[in-house]
Parts: structure tokens; sequence; C-alpha cells
């Protein structure tokens, strides 16, 4: 087939002022080669193209998806998985089959989050972010886990992150600052469960392996109990941080000299203070 690497701005058929691509493109635009786009439409992993003749247009949905692929090949998926998890979500929606698909299922314990998924169609992930929603901004929330693609709907990974994020765009930060402040709040979240994780390996994991030692059983409870008291800690330590530095912000605007307090009268005839 015969495709260029032309796009079109005007969308077509496809709706005034949507993005494009024809094959070449789609696949420089996700980093794959044509062959392998061609290869992920032969297995059912894209939905299937906008057609102009023998032209086949894509959208910025099926680049999502592209990214979306990539994302879990990088975690160890194989194509496989990923294909019959993108059937079991587009037949059934079945979240309990999506998790036996990804490996979930022989868990020793509950997740830990109890964070609630969003789906949204891509107007309505617009509408929370207008003006925002660009591809790199879309690329960056894919490669952190906030989104993935799920047929015509984008999935976000938390109802909570969400709001927060969409309350700090309102506000006047760009998706982009709230989006690279993610990337390292989760460099320090990952810290602190390193943190808890040693305890529990620590203190519980190592007394399965022993003959008297605790069950599965009571390893889950006692790691209901440790949930609430994580984010207990969590929670305080980061409020005490922002209380500890919004002072310290505080008191550097009033501080004479530091260019936010009022500046001594040149007039008075003060002595200069030789503690200073």
């Amino acid at each position: 087939m015969a495709d260029t690497t032309e796009r079109t701005g005007n969308g077509a058929a496809g709706g005034a002022g949507r993005a494009e691509y024809r094959t070449a493109e789609l696949a420089e635009a996700a980093g794959i080669t044509v062959r392998t786009l061609r290869f992920y439409r032969e297995r059912g992993l894209l939905p299937p193209p906008r057609r102009e003749g023998r032209i086949a247009w894509y959208d910025e949905h099926h680049l999502a998806r592209l990214r979306t692929i990539s994302e879990l090949l990088a975690r160890g998926h194989t194509l496989g998985g990923i294909a019959d998890l993108i059937d079991a979500f587009e037949k059934g929606r079945d979240s309990g089959r999506a998790a036996e698909l990804l490996g979930l299922d022989g868990a020793l314990v509950p997740p830990w989050s109890e964070e609630t998924p969003v789906r949204l169609t891509p107007e309505e992930l617009a509408a929370h972010f207008p003006g925002e929603v660009t591809p790199e901004n879309l690329a960056t929330a894919l490669r952190l886990g906030y989104l993935a693609v799920d047929g015509d709907e984008v999935v976000h990974v938390s109802r909570r992150l969400l709001d927060a994020s969409t309350a700090l765009v309102r506000e006047g930060i760009p998706l982009a600052a709230v989006l690279e402040a993610g990337r390292v709040v989760r460099e320090h979240a990952d810290a602190v469960a390193g943190l808890f994780t040693e305890l529990v390996r620590d203190h519980l994991l190592a007394d399965l392996h022993r003959p008297s030692g605790a069950g599965p059983e009571r390893l889950t409870e006692v790691m209901d109990r440790l949930r609430p008291l994580s984010k207990q800690v969590v929670d305080a330590e980061v409020a005490l941080a922002v209380d500890r530095r919004i002072r310290a912000e505080l008191e550097s605007w009033s501080r004479p000299g530091d260019g936010a307090g009022t500046a001594p009268d040149a007039g008075t005839g003060a002595a200069p203070d030789d503690g200073a």
C-alpha cells in the first residue's frame, strides 16, 4: 500500500481541527516502524482506521493506543496478553479478567491503594484541561501511567489525582508543570513505599517461611491494618513539611533587605546594625 507521510489538519470526515495521520507518520510519531504498526493492526491491537479510497487515516486515539502498547511491552507484558486484555475490555469491560490477564489475580494480598479509575471521552478529558491536552502532555501522562486508552475512551488511573490535577490547572499552573511535579512526587513516593515494604518484608514476610510462622490469612489481616497507618504517617509528614516550607517562605518575603520588605529610610541617619 502506497501510504505517504502527509498530515491533514482539517480532519475531513474525522472532524474539524482534528489531526490525522497516514500510516508512515503515525508510525514515526509512535516511535515504531511501519511494519510493526501493520502487524499490530493485523493482530487487532488497533481500531480500524478511517478509509478514504485506498488511504488509511489514523487519529490521536490510534497514537495514544500505540503508546499504551509500548508502555505495556516495556513493563514485560506480551503482545498476546495485551491483545487479550484489550479484547476483554472491549467485549466485557471485566476488570477482574483484566487483572487476571495482567498477572494480578495471584497477588498475596489485596491492592494497597484504593484509587478509583475514571473513564473519559476525549472531549471530557479536554474539558478538564482546556487547551492543555497536547500530544506532549498525553505522552507524558501515558508514560507516568496516569492514562490508558480503551477503545474510544481514556481511563485515568485515579479520581483523586484527576481532581487534584484539574484544580491545579484551573488555578493557573500549566498541565506540563503539574505532570512534572507528579513525576517528582512519584519518585519520592516510591522511596517512602520502599520503607514500608522493608518493614513488611523484614518483620512479616520473613515469618511466613518459618514452620510456626503466620499464614497468608494472618498477613492479609495485618496488611489491612497497616494500610491506613501508612497513609496516616505520610499525610501527617507532608502536612508538617508544607507548613515548614510556607513559614520559611513567608519569613523570607517579610525580611528587610530581601527585596520583599520595606527598605530602611536613608535620610533618617540611623546607624547600621554592626551585628547584622
